[in-house]
């Protein structure tokens, strides 16, 4: 079922990014481990390929939507599963949890193709 536009799909991809890179610090986990770095380096990943995105609010369309939603799939899911494969679920966990599943499932409800002529109009 594919509910939400991608222009919508767009303000998540850059609200998500920014929250992952200040999650650390909003969520108090800002040690220098993998608890803080995966979702940092996940966050600027975001913000990147958001910009390189053939959608409404890519700069550049350098790669399509369904290539975008898989790598969503793909950052969710390592995120979700992160706080096991990376040994600091006892510490923290749920920030990570939350925001993966929360990924994934938008993901799953964007509209595969944007309703436009291009990224920022470059084609």
């Amino acid at each position: 079922m594919e509910i939400i536009p991608t222009r919508v799909h767009g303000v998540l991809d850059y609200f998500t990014g920014i929250l992952l890179i200040l999650a650390p610090w909003l969520f108090g986990f800002a040690d220098g481990s993998a608890a803080q770095w995966v979702p940092m380096v996940l966050g600027a990943a975001v913000i990147v390929y958001s910009l390189i995105t053939d959608y409404e609010l890519g700069l550049v369309a350098a790669i399509p939507m369904p290539v975008h939603l898989m790598l969503d799939v793909g950052g969710g899911m390592l995120l979700l599963v992160s706080p096991w494969l990376f040994g600091f679920s006892e510490r923290i966990a749920w920030p990570h949890v939350a925001v993966g599943l929360i990924e994934v499932a938008v993901a799953a409800l964007t509209h595969r193709h944007a309703g436009h002529a291009g990224a920022a109009g470059v084609r």
